[in-house]
């Protein structure tokens, strides 16, 4: 029996699950191959829809995903990793510690926000996991508990990026729908910051005219060029001395992959992603494969991936599939990403659909709300109950 350990109950860990069982049945050794995933939880988190309306039914049970193809799952938190020896130490639920060895390692245990460090940067949300996300929805839900007070129902949301700014132009009416059975909805007020002097730096100068509408039409102020000094539970201190009451404040801004990147011997960028090959190998180790936030792969045009559900989804499928394939000494297939797009999510004003890495807009307005709808409520989610269709989507490398 050869043993496929996984790291990450994410997007990509659980299609690498999914591609390593669907390839190894398929090479007629589904006896031969065991797959087991290893993650703190017992959900897979959809996390591209945290910044949406009661975020905690956000999450799809692993077991019922998994399960249906034989996985065996471990829930514990992984510590360490030694490639040398082939063995991964966890701690489980209970506090137990746990050994678990290989022969091929999976890692895909995603990325976390950089959180901030400024004085009461402890009392600041965020949207990067399932409980912090919920701790945001559970204190929107409980401002009208609050005394009447400035900037009561101001939110102020640092960082414009991709994140920042689909959770900016959906805070908006979350808040006034809460405000308004006060008689406050007129109170409402969203407030953009970043250290950048544009919006969505990172998404380039052609979306930003729709996305600046979007803003716009919205009433979100914008706070360009700036950033959060200090925070209160009452308000927020920018770098040029403004202060703007406001009891709510969501960080968004800097992700970086799992520090267990860091146990990897291997080349990691700016980010901590491990370099991988064609293959997505870690280059280098042996042995050890990453998939999703934690690699570094090669796109189309030159590029290289980014750190998306978009990537994560594809790379956990041939990943799972080459160290299968791997093992069993058949062909391993190239990691052939499909065209990179983006759909940005715009509240209230619909959406943004781009095609291309220089982003030419595609579809805006109910055409890509429409879509948008159907990334996040459809198609990114896996099969439960169903090994079937499970192991049907892991063959189809293609997001399309």
């Amino acid at each position: 029996m050869k043993d496929v350990l996984i790291i990450g109950g994410g997007f990509a860990g659980v299609w690498s699950a999914a591609g390593a069982v669907r390839a190894a049945r398929a090479a007629g050794a589904g006896d031969e191959v065991r797959v087991t995933l290893v993650d703190g939880g017992d959900d897979m988190v959809i996390r591209p829809r945290l910044y949406e309306d009661a975020p905690g039914g956000m999450r799809v049970a692993l077991d019922r995903v998994l399960g249906p193809i034989g996985v065996r799952r471990v829930t514990a938190t992984v510590t360490g990793i030694d490639t040398e020896a082939h063995s991964v130490h966890a701690v489980g639920r209970a506090g137990e510690e746990l050994d678990l060895v290989y022969d091929k390692l999976v890692l895909a245990a995603g990325s976390r926000l950089v959180r901030p460090a400024f004085p009461g940067a402890r009392d600041v949300f965020d949207i990067d996991t399932l409980p912090a996300a919920a701790a945001l929805d559970h204190h929107l839900r409980r401002l009208p508990d609050r005394a009447p007070a400035p900037g009561r129902y101001t939110a102020v949301v640092v960082g414009a990026g991709f994140t920042g700014v689909e959770l900016a132009t959906a805070l908006g009416e979350r808040l006034r729908g809460i405000a308004g059975a006060q008689g406050a909805a007129e109170d409402v007020r969203v407030v953009l910051v970043d250290l950048a002097d544009v919006v969505g730096p990172e998404l380039g100068p052609g979306p930003r005219p729709a996305i600046l509408d979007a803003i716009d039409e919205l009433k979100i102020e914008r706070r360009l060029g700036r950033t959060v000094t200090s925070a209160t539970r009452e308000d927020v201190t920018l770098s040029d001395g403004e202060v703007i009451p406001a009891a709510t404040v969501v960080w968004t801004a800097g992700m970086a992959a799992s520090p267990l990147t860091a146990q990897i011997p291997g080349e990691r960028d700016r980010l901590g992603r491990l370099r991988v090959d064609e293959h997505l190998r870690v280059v280098g180790v042996p042995d050890v494969y990453a998939a999703g936030d934690t690699a570094l792969a090669a796109a189309e045009d030159g590029r290289t991936t980014t750190q998306s559900c978009q990537h994560a989804l594809p790379m956990g499928k041939f990943a799972g599939h080459n160290v299968a394939a791997d093992l069993l000494g058949t062909a391993p297939l190239p990691f052939t990403p499909d065209p990179y797009v983006t759909c940005l999510d715009l509240g209230p004003a619909g959406a943004l659909f781009t095609e291309g890495w220089d982003r030419r807009i595609a579809l805006t307005g109910p055409e890509a709300k429409e879509l948008k709808q159907k990334i996040n409520e459809v198609w990114i989610h896996p099969p439960v109950d169903d090994a079937e269709e499970l192991l049907a989507q892991a063959g189809r490398f293609s997001n399309g």
